[in-house]
């Protein structure tokens, strides 16, 4: 077995319970700390993961050894945590999105540069089974020449009493919550986006910011795609991700992924579905 990596969780809050669940299956890594500003959060999560709590990362990297962390606190705090994690010389993986502006995203990656450690942005999707699956035969060109990149992210979820769809918290609404998961599928699949085009629909559940928007976009290699995201309507769909090459056909779903051959007919099921706290696991082993 390889040393063991001394893992901090920042922010106690929903996420972070799925990021415990998947510290408590990997053996390589060591919860050594919860930071958050709620006390009672923090010693609950602490507890569960057997480690110690505090209140604020300055705290605890002066009470504790720790190697990594997970920043999972809301956006607008990102910078101001990662670069102080970051200036101690820690690794962290930091929950998207990275920041609200291009400016202090800039500056943690420089500050990760500067400081000789990892730095990354959560990006789930890149590691559930059935995207990695739906990678490889894209890769191999199982469904040919790619011409059209399909995703949603969509359901109704009242969102007028969640920290999500306050501004001043999140920095925006599902295009900022969910649009980074959309537009990394994309970019993981087809490459460098050149082209952008967002649209905003109708607010209605009132809310301070986006609830349901339309991305189309179109890669280096002139793939389009099409991406819907909202808060407040529900598509009703099995899949969440629909790739069409010359060839063929791929759909990855919640439950279970499919293929379809051009010529042949009928769809050839793989993988299982998407399982969060599963590509959790794999993102942090990664």
């Amino acid at each position: 077995m390889g040393e063991r990596l001394r893992f901090a969780l920042i922010g106690a809050g929903r996420i972070a319970g799925a990021y415990a669940a998947a510290f408590e299956r990997i053996d390589l890594l060591v919860p050594a700390a919860v930071v958050d500003p709620c006390r009672e959060a923090a010693v609950a999560l602490a507890r569960r993961l057997r480690c110690p709590a505090f209140s604020s990362t300055a705290e605890m990297l002066a009470r504790c050894e720790v190697d990594a962390a997970v920043v999972c606190t809301p956006p607008v705090t990102h910078p101001a945590v990662t670069l102080e994690l970051l200036s101690a010389g820690k690794h962290v993986l930091c929950e998207k999105p990275l920041s609200i502006d291009v400016a202090d995203a800039r500056a943690m990656i420089e500050a990760a540069y500067a400081g000789g450690v990892c730095f990354t942005m959560a990006s789930k999707f890149r590691y559930v089974p059935d995207v990695l699956r739906a990678k490889e035969i894209v890769d191999a060109g199982g469904i040919g020449e790619i011409a059209l990149f399909e995703n949603a992210f969509t359901g109704c979820v009242d969102m007028r009493h969640r920290w999500n769809a306050d501004p001043r918290v999140s920095g925006g609404g599902v295009l900022i919550d969910n649009g980074t998961h959309a537009v990394d599928l994309m970019r993981y699949f087809l490459g460098p986006i050149v082209d952008l085009r967002v649209i905003e629909g109708k607010r209605l559940q009132g809310l301070p910011v986006e609830e349901t928007v339309s991305i189309h976009l179109r890669s280096a290699e002139g793939v389009l795609g099409s991406i819907d995201l909202s808060w407040s309507i529900d598509k009703h769909l099995e899949h969440y991700l629909t790739i069409h090459g010359t060839k063929g056909t791929l759909r990855v779903g919640w439950q279970g992924s499919k293929r379809w051959r051009n010529g042949e007919g009928g769809w050839e099921p793989f993988g299982t579905g998407y399982d969060k706290i599963e590509a959790f696991t794999r993102q942090i082993e990664n």
